[in-house]
């Protein structure tokens, strides 16, 4: 599965919030206009993906001279799969409809591969929920499998 810039955009903008949130206790607010020139993003895509996280709580705005955004919650408590979401990314791996409406399939049935690829998209949901942006800041990220043996 492949997440798109929606979402991978939106994370690493909100990690980049958290960190220069982290590095100046100030509380003052950060411009997206600095995040769009450190992350390489577009000024206007990065507005889009804040309305939607504004929208969804995770950020508040702050006008006016120094105005910008910060985190509505702490870093640790601003978990990765709450931003992919915020951003409309789904976080499924089937070709098919709502879960529980109608498979991918022309008469309507699942494909065979349909368990495979709905479980996958349950684990991708229940790893990005245990991450925050405090822990990918930290670069405490849980290994992988291969890398844990």
């Amino acid at each position: 599965m492949r997440l798109s810039t929606k979402g991978r955009y939106a994370v690493m903008a909100m990690t980049d919030l958290a960190g220069r949130q982290d590095a100046d206790d100030s509380g003052r607010a950060v411009s997206l206009a600095d995040i769009a020139a450190r992350q390489q993003i577009s000024l206007s895509y990065l507005e889009q993906l804040f309305a939607r996280l504004r929208r969804r709580g995770l950020v508040k705005s702050v006008r006016g001279p120094g105005g910008g955004y910060r985190l509505a919650q702490t870093a640790h408590d601003t978990r990765i799969a709450d931003i992919v979401l915020a951003v409309d990314e789904p976080l499924r791996a089937t070709r098919c409809g709502k879960v529980g409406g109608k498979g991918c399939m022309l008469g309507g049935e699942r494909c065979m591969t349909h368990d495979l690829w709905e479980e996958m998209g349950r684990q991708l949901h229940s790893y990005l929920a245990s991450v925050s942006l405090a822990d990918v800041l930290a670069g405490k990220l849980r290994p992988s499998v291969s890398e844990a043996a």
